[in-house]
């Protein structure tokens, strides 16, 4: 008993002593001169962890990947060698984390159109993405390849695949510049990663939709499809952790994403970056989450508006954000919380379509992080 209450005095003596001295070593290891000087380096693994957490291991407690929803279909007759029977289709793949500090919701990333979670993980110059970043603020992520797409390719819907050459096209929409004299150029303050190597290796993560014609333009995605496949995501992390999800989408994925509380009550908020559009007012959409008292957020970035003449795409993106401020006005009237963010108005500048790949994700993840702990229980 002696030696017990000893070294429980020494841990406690150890404790004040570390807690005495971490804001000295703190400040100072912290400082410029010791970052000039390799002073962290010389510092223990913990303490330097503590000093400087965004530098610091990224510890994974688990992790693994699964499917989510979808359904079987079934040829006619019956089984031989010559008549295949039965697909497994439709469904989502998941790739999942779980950091060691698991303090926060789970976040489920639903990517856009012509794109996978890849666009989640990294970035085209192999920047740390999105979801390592949110693993740091404690969260897990559910890394979502949409029915159709991806790992997740097997098809109820018989698509066609084509060769047509877009990267240009998809440049220009995405507000990252346009492309003149045989070269891409970027808008005036781009945030945008730059480099031949940069703009092959973005192009490079674009992939078709296996149950759709895939020529040009053409986006005819089953959102109901999505939309549960999605939902069943949820509900599995909700069977895994016992926490509600917050939805993150992107562009196109932005359309069943308003759906999914039709499917699954374990939607904690829905964080919408730049989607195809609001969900309409009255729509059954809109009243599940009116029911379910969802916060929402939408995020645009910048080169929106009738203002930039020189940005083809700026028009367009214009009216698709209206629809937020038209949802918006009547879900705060219904008494739920919706907030636009347009990041120019932040003092956020030069961010295009591809934000959370951009060379300022972390100052847009930071933003996110604040709206959740402001706004989501």
């Amino acid at each position: 008993m002696k030696l017990q209450h000893r070294a429980a005095a020494l841990t406690a003596a150890a404790v004040l002593a570390l807690s005495t001295l971490t804001a000295p070593v703190t400040a100072f290891a912290a400082s410029e001169d010791a970052a000039e000087n390799g002073i962290l380096d010389l510092l223990p693994a913990p303490l330097r962890d503590l000093i400087d957490p965004e530098n610091a291991p990224l510890r994974i407690a688990e992790q693994g990947i699964f499917s989510a929803g979808g359904t079987v279909i079934r040829s006619d007759g019956t089984f031989d060698v010559g008549n295949y029977y039965t697909s497994h289709v439709d469904h989502a793949n998941v790739l999942y984390q779980i950091p060691e500090n698991d303090t926060e919701l789970p976040m489920v990333f639903l990517h856009g159109y012509g794109q996978s979670r890849m666009g989640w993980m990294t970035t085209p110059d192999g920047r740390e993405g999105w979801s390592d970043m949110f693993l740091r603020k404690g969260h897990s992520v559910w890394l979502i390849d949409q029915p159709r797409r991806g790992e997740a390719g097997q098809t109820s819907v018989a698509g066609t695949m084509t060769t047509t050459p877009s990267d240009q096209t998809w440049y220009t929409q995405f507000r990252i510049g346009t492309y003149r004299n045989d070269q891409f150029t970027y808008n005036e303050g781009s945030q945008f990663p730059r480099g031949e190597e940069v703009l092959d290796q973005f192009f490079r993560q674009m992939t078709p939709d296996t149950g759709m014609d895939n020529d040009a333009g053409d986006q005819a995605i089953d959102n109901t499809v999505v939309a549960q496949a999605v939902a069943a995501t949820i509900d599995e992390v909700y069977a895994r952790t016992g926490k509600d999800s917050i939805l993150v989408t992107h562009s196109q994925g932005g359309l069943p994403g308003w759906e999914v509380p039709l499917y699954t009550d374990h939607v904690a908020a829905i964080v919408a970056i730049e989607p195809g559009a609001a969900p309409e007012v009255g729509s059954d959409a809109y009243n599940a989450m009116v029911e379910q008292n969802i916060p929402v957020a939408f995020y645009y970035g910048d080169y929106i508006g009738q203002q930039y003449t020189d940005v083809p795409a700026a028009a367009m993106w214009s009216m698709m954000a209206s629809t937020a401020d038209t949802f918006t006005a009547a879900y705060t009237a219904a008494g739920r919380t919706s907030t636009v963010v347009h990041l120019p108005d932040e003092g956020i500048t030069g961010n295009d379509h591809f934000m959370f790949q951009d060379l300022n994700n972390d100052v847009i993840a930071d933003h996110i992080e604040n709206w959740i702990q402001q706004n989501v229980q």
